[in-house]
């Protein structure tokens, strides 16, 4: 059966990709010279590089998220620690698998001393937040610009919003997250390195609001990200940026969820098209998710960079140490 599944998984993340490429493809023939008569001017350069630094940012605070992940299963570890593991295993989610970014966090908590139920947990969970709050996000700005959206995406409606943002906030309940949890630790990784883990005995014992409201923070970084990447192609008004951050929501939620390419590549920038095209032009939205997916890129292999060059450092200075701690001894030796 997991065979079965497995093949029709491939399969279906192939036809999601000629999806995707069919649909640019037709989106480009259509728009290419708006597109082409696309410029960037020294404010957007600025406006790009607000956009890389949030994006690196918010890549960042994900790994304190998970410091404190594993601070709720009582794992004190160094958040410094942490976060450069994150950074330097966050790019592996662009591998084909899309499970070794994941793999690469289990395998280094684990070397510390965590045990492998928590580690699985506390990288698992974070998916599950993640939705929680893009789509906590999408509802709420939809209620800030209710007449200006209603039109949008049909939320004119205060009820069923309400009960959207209360059906979201169950997702992390402890009642539903445990079950879901129990289900994803056996099935989840099927690589050597990223075995399946039984979470049946571990699971979690209270509300995780404060990882929640965790978590809408990295989604409002990467929110002010892609505002900004916007706005260096194209002015947005001010009534205009719950437009953004609800589409941007939506669209990171559907890479999150759907399968297709490693990291969502293709799943975003359509879904993006599709949710913004409603209200900006079709060109403005294809240049600037082009554009974002770059932005988002190099803000990955700057983190992952300078986790790596701190890491060195690190090595270097600590066997620096250790030769200066032996030549001391020596000289003491000889002075006796």
């Amino acid at each position: 059966m997991n065979q079965v599944w497995s093949k029709a998984k491939r399969y279906l993340q192939w036809v999601m990709l000629g999806g995707v490429l069919f649909f640019f493809a037709k989106a480009f023939s259509r728009h290419w010279q708006e597109v082409a008569a696309m410029r960037i001017d020294g404010s957007g350069m600025i406006f790009l590089g607000l956009g890389v630094t949030l994006s690196l940012l918010a890549f960042a605070w994900s790994g304190i998220v998970w410091h404190w992940t594993l601070g709720e299963f009582k794992q004190k570890l160094k958040p410094f620690w942490l976060v450069k593991l994150y950074l330097k295993t966050h790019i592996a989610k662009y591998l084909p698998g899309h499970v070794w970014h994941y793999c690469g966090r289990i395998w280094g908590v684990k070397q510390v001393g965590v045990p492998g139920e928590i580690a699985t947990l506390s990288v698992i969970i974070e998916p599950f937040l993640m939705i929680a709050a893009a789509l906590t996000t999408a509802i709420v700005s939809c209620l800030i610009a209710r007449e200006g959206m209603k039109d949008v995406h049909n939320f004119n409606n205060w009820g069923w919003q309400i009960l959207s943002l209360l059906g979201v906030m169950l997702i992390v309940h402890p009642k539903f997250l445990n079950p879901a949890l129990a289900i994803m630790g056996k099935f989840k990784g099927k690589k050597k390195d990223c075995p399946g883990v039984d979470l049946k005995h571990c699971h979690i014992e209270r509300y995780p609001a404060k990882l929640l409201i965790a978590e809408l923070v990295f989604v409002a970084l990467r929110c002010s990200g892609f505002i900004f990447t916007f706005t260096a192609l194209h002015p947005v008004a001010p009534n205009q940026i719950p437009i953004l951050i609800s589409g941007f929501s939506l669209a990171w939620l559907a890479a999150l969820v759907l399968p297709g390419a490693p990291g969502g590549v293709g799943v975003f920038e359509a879904a993006a098209m599709m949710i913004l095209s409603k209200s900006f032009s079709p060109g403005v939205v294809l240049s600037v998710v082009a554009v974002f997916r770059l932005v988002t890129i190099l803000a990955e292999a700057i983190g992952a960079g300078l986790a790596y060059l701190d890491e060195r450092r690190s090595k270097e200075t600590y066997q620096l140490a250790l030769v200066e701690e032996r030549i001391i001894d020596r000289e003491f030796i000889a002075l006796k």
